[in-house]
């Protein structure tokens, strides 16, 4: 559905708060067409990112580990090693 959606399952370190908000905007984002809040969207926008993120941290732990780590590495972690370097 959408490629831009990280796997966090895996990771090591594993996935942060920040991480799991970032793939949860994502997907609220690419399932509703709104990419820019307004006043009218908003508040329901804002409530279904905590809904998927709590529901992503949710299975995230109780999932067992995996055996391969994922292939790619989340935007966030990609950004701060750029900065880093």
């Amino acid at each position: 559905m959408c490629r831009n959606i990280t796997t966090l399952r895996g990771l090591e370190p594993s996935a942060t708060t920040a991480e799991i908000e970032a793939g949860a905007r994502q997907y609220v984002r690419k399932i509703t067409g709104v990419q820019n809040t307004s006043a009218a969207t908003e508040e329901a926008f804002e409530r279904a990112v905590a809904i998927i993120a709590k529901a992503t941290t949710e299975v995230l732990a109780e999932l067992p580990p995996r055996k391969v780590p994922p292939k790619t590495e989340p935007p966030l972690r990609r950004i701060a090693r750029t900065r880093a370097s």
